[in-house]
């Protein structure tokens, strides 16, 4: 047996004890093919996420030994400490590669988890567009966007669907002859792309050594530190085509949320530098279980006061494609 399929089996192996060893109503919901995310709270309320429905609160409770059960078996499993003096755990669970996160005490009140669990069948842009989520024009200008090498700044809320639209952009065709190099701490990211590395590990530390592997596109899941300002320059020296995402309430927010990452590397926001860096900035948003573009704009400049933007495409041409003429 290869070294690769003994790491294969051994990883399934895991993965099959830890579901185990899970409490039923966890196990169950995390087998249901409808499921998005699972949610033990410190009051021991459970919330499941389904596809196309949104969040609701299961009829079971966990008990706290319970809810701190499952964080100690997903510690074990990945070799983590989870006690008071390391009371988080942030995982890929072995074999399955849903995200992992738990908390104990003292960071929270009582023992609480969530486990996300990663798209089975990925969306491509033409998925969004059938469900409504995606104006046609928008997409053909992101299908253009990408052809281009632009550079990509997805913005949204937690559960947004930041990640999802990243995989359907990065399904597009136009990418099947680039070296395409991905940054994530946790693997949600999938590229079918035969020229692909995927780096997982700190953020900060690979970008700038990302640069000896000699990519056309960098791609990172997603920059809450310092590591934006290297990517930014990294993007605008030579190595167009990116794509990352970011927390954001607006596309204009997540300009603003670039800076602030920015000034955690330097002392004052380089203005300049983003609205060069960044080409389109795409903002989603979730409302009654959907997750949909809700915003995009092509970026032009900076003038001193502010980003200078547009929209990726005319509001009447994508009410038009919706069908929502007045």
């Amino acid at each position: 047996m290869s070294l690769h399929a003994h790491h294969t089996e051994t990883e399934t192996r895991r993965s099959t004890m830890l579901r185990t060893a899970f409490c039923p109503v966890v196990r169950e919901a995390l087998e249901a093919p409808d499921t998005i995310e699972v949610m033990a709270n410190p009051d021991g309320s459970v919330w499941i996420e389904k596809a196309g429905v949104g969040v609701i609160i299961s009829q079971h409770t966990l008990a706290p030994c319970d809810r701190e059960r499952v964080i100690r078996l997903v510690a074990s499993g990945v070799e983590e400490a989870a006690h008071a003096k390391s009371p988080i755990v942030s995982a890929e669970l072995p074999g399955s590669g849903e995200r992992f996160e738990g908390l104990l005490p003292p960071v929270s009140t009582s023992p609480c988890f969530s486990i996300r669990k990663p798209a089975t069948t990925p969306f491509e842009l033409g998925d969004y567009v059938t469900q409504g989520a995606l104006a046609p024009a928008l997409a053909q200008a992101l299908r253009d966007a990408i052809a281009s090498k632009a550079n990509i700044l997805i913005a949204g809320g937690t559960s947004s669907g930041k990640t999802t639209f990243t995989n359907a952009l990065l399904a597009e065709p136009s990418l099947q002859n680039d070296r395409i190099v991905i940054l994530e701490d946790t693997r949600e990211l999938r590229c079918a792309a035969p020229n692909v590395v995927q780096l997982r590990t700190s953020l900060q530390d690979l970008v700038r050594s990302t640069l000896r592997l000699r990519p056309d596109r960098i791609i990172v899941g997603e920059v809450r530190g310092p590591e934006a300002l290297d990517l930014l320059k990294a993007w605008n020296t030579g190595h167009p085509g990116g794509i990352t995402t970011l927390h954001a309430n607006s596309a204009h927010g997540a300009l603003t949320r670039l800076e602030q990452l920015t000034l955690e590397a330097t002392p004052r926001a380089p203005f300049d530098l983003i609205a060069e860096a960044i080409d389109v900035v795409v903002f989603m948003s979730r409302a009654g279980g959907q997750r949909r573009v809700e915003e995009a704009l092509r970026v032009t400049g900076f003038d001193g006061e502010g980003y200078q933007t547009a929209p990726l495409v005319s509001r009447s041409l994508s009410l038009v494609q919706h069908g929502e003429t007045q």
